[in-house]
Protein backbone atom coordinates (compact mmCIF):
# COMPACT_ATOMS: atom_id res chain seq x y z
CA UNK A 1 0.00 0.00 0.00
CA UNK A 2 1.49 3.44 -0.82
CA UNK A 3 1.11 6.39 -1.86
CA UNK A 4 2.86 8.93 -3.84
CA UNK A 5 2.25 12.84 -4.00
CA UNK A 6 3.93 14.57 -6.80
CA UNK A 7 3.75 17.74 -8.79
CA UNK A 8 5.54 20.33 -6.60
CA UNK A 9 8.51 22.94 -7.84
CA UNK A 10 9.27 26.52 -8.00
CA UNK A 11 6.60 28.98 -8.88
CA UNK A 12 6.35 32.68 -9.16
CA UNK A 13 3.64 34.13 -6.54
CA UNK A 14 0.10 34.40 -8.59
CA UNK A 15 1.22 30.95 -10.94
CA UNK A 16 -0.22 27.50 -10.81
CA UNK A 17 0.68 23.93 -10.14
CA UNK A 18 -1.33 20.95 -9.82
CA UNK A 19 -0.12 18.13 -7.17
CA UNK A 20 -1.61 14.53 -7.86
CA UNK A 21 -1.45 11.71 -5.11
CA UNK A 22 -1.35 8.12 -7.30
CA UNK A 23 -2.08 4.83 -5.24
CA UNK A 24 -0.70 1.52 -5.34
CA UNK A 25 -1.16 -1.70 -3.79
CA UNK A 26 -5.13 -0.14 -2.98
CA UNK A 27 -7.93 1.82 -5.24
CA UNK A 28 -8.44 5.40 -3.47
CA UNK A 29 -11.98 5.58 -4.61
CA UNK A 30 -12.87 3.93 -1.04
CA UNK A 31 -11.03 6.33 0.63
CA UNK A 32 -11.28 9.80 1.87
CA UNK A 33 -7.85 11.72 0.87
CA UNK A 34 -6.72 14.62 2.17
CA UNK A 35 -4.24 17.00 1.03
CA UNK A 36 -1.64 18.44 4.57
CA UNK A 37 1.58 21.01 4.58
CA UNK A 38 4.13 21.59 6.61
CA UNK A 39 6.40 24.31 6.28
CA UNK A 40 9.43 24.81 8.26
CA UNK A 41 9.08 25.42 11.96
CA UNK A 42 5.48 25.08 11.74
CA UNK A 43 3.02 22.51 12.25
CA UNK A 44 1.03 20.40 9.68
CA UNK A 45 -2.16 21.49 9.00
CA UNK A 46 -5.14 20.59 6.30
CA UNK A 47 -5.21 22.12 2.80
CA UNK A 48 -8.21 20.01 1.70
CA UNK A 49 -9.81 16.64 1.62
CA UNK A 50 -12.21 14.87 -0.42
CA UNK A 51 -14.57 12.18 0.98
CA UNK A 52 -15.46 8.67 -0.26
CA UNK A 53 -18.17 9.14 -3.15
CA UNK A 54 -16.84 12.63 -3.34
CA UNK A 55 -20.26 13.56 -1.30
CA UNK A 56 -18.01 16.35 0.63
CA UNK A 57 -14.81 18.26 -0.17
CA UNK A 58 -12.94 20.84 2.71
CA UNK A 59 -10.64 23.23 2.20
CA UNK A 60 -7.96 25.22 5.01
CA UNK A 61 -9.85 29.08 4.57
CA UNK A 62 -6.80 30.44 3.01
CA UNK A 63 -6.66 28.07 0.13
CA UNK A 64 -10.34 28.53 -0.52
CA UNK A 65 -11.80 29.85 -4.02
CA UNK A 66 -7.59 29.14 -5.37
CA UNK A 67 -7.54 25.66 -4.40
CA UNK A 68 -9.46 22.96 -5.79
CA UNK A 69 -9.62 19.01 -4.87
CA UNK A 70 -10.52 16.57 -7.41
CA UNK A 71 -10.57 13.09 -7.65
CA UNK A 72 -10.40 11.17 -11.22
CA UNK A 73 -10.92 6.88 -9.78
CA UNK A 74 -10.22 5.52 -13.28
CA UNK A 75 -6.29 6.81 -13.03
CA UNK A 76 -6.71 6.06 -9.04
CA UNK A 77 -5.15 9.50 -8.57
CA UNK A 78 -6.12 12.87 -6.66
CA UNK A 79 -5.29 15.86 -7.78
CA UNK A 80 -4.86 18.88 -5.78
CA UNK A 81 -4.96 22.41 -8.29
CA UNK A 82 -3.48 25.39 -7.02
CA UNK A 83 -4.18 28.38 -8.52
CA UNK A 84 -3.03 32.35 -7.69
CA UNK A 85 -0.19 30.85 -5.47
CA UNK A 86 1.39 32.93 -2.69
CA UNK A 87 4.79 32.67 -0.92
CA UNK A 88 2.90 31.74 2.01
CA UNK A 89 1.54 28.14 0.37
CA UNK A 90 5.17 27.36 0.36
CA UNK A 91 5.86 24.04 2.23
CA UNK A 92 5.93 20.22 1.86
CA UNK A 93 2.57 19.07 0.96
CA UNK A 94 1.39 15.60 1.95
CA UNK A 95 -1.31 13.62 0.89
CA UNK A 96 -3.03 10.84 2.90
CA UNK A 97 -6.07 7.95 3.18
CA UNK A 98 -8.63 6.79 6.04
CA UNK A 99 -11.92 6.37 5.65
CA UNK A 100 -12.75 10.07 6.92
CA UNK A 101 -11.55 13.04 6.14
CA UNK A 102 -11.18 13.74 10.02
CA UNK A 103 -11.12 17.46 9.07
CA UNK A 104 -9.64 19.44 11.51
CA UNK A 105 -7.26 17.14 12.93
CA UNK A 106 -4.68 18.40 10.78
CA UNK A 107 -4.28 14.58 9.99
CA UNK A 108 -3.70 12.91 13.01
CA UNK A 109 -5.25 9.53 12.60
CA UNK A 110 -5.32 9.35 8.75
CA UNK A 111 -4.32 5.51 8.08
CA UNK A 112 -1.78 5.73 4.86
CA UNK A 113 0.92 8.77 4.17
CA UNK A 114 2.66 9.51 0.78
CA UNK A 115 5.77 10.99 0.98
CA UNK A 116 6.16 14.82 0.00
CA UNK A 117 6.53 17.08 -2.41
CA UNK A 118 7.78 20.59 -2.05
CA UNK A 119 6.17 23.68 -3.28
CA UNK A 120 8.18 26.87 -3.18
CA UNK A 121 6.47 29.88 -3.88
CA UNK A 122 8.92 32.51 -4.92
CA UNK A 123 10.49 35.49 -6.82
Amino acid sequence: VQLQASGGGLVQPGGSLRLSCAASGFTLDYYAIGWFRQAPGKDREGVSCISRGNVSTYYKDSVKGRFTISRENGKNTVYLQMNNLKPEDTAVYYCAADSFCRWGTEGYGMDYWGKGTQVTVSS
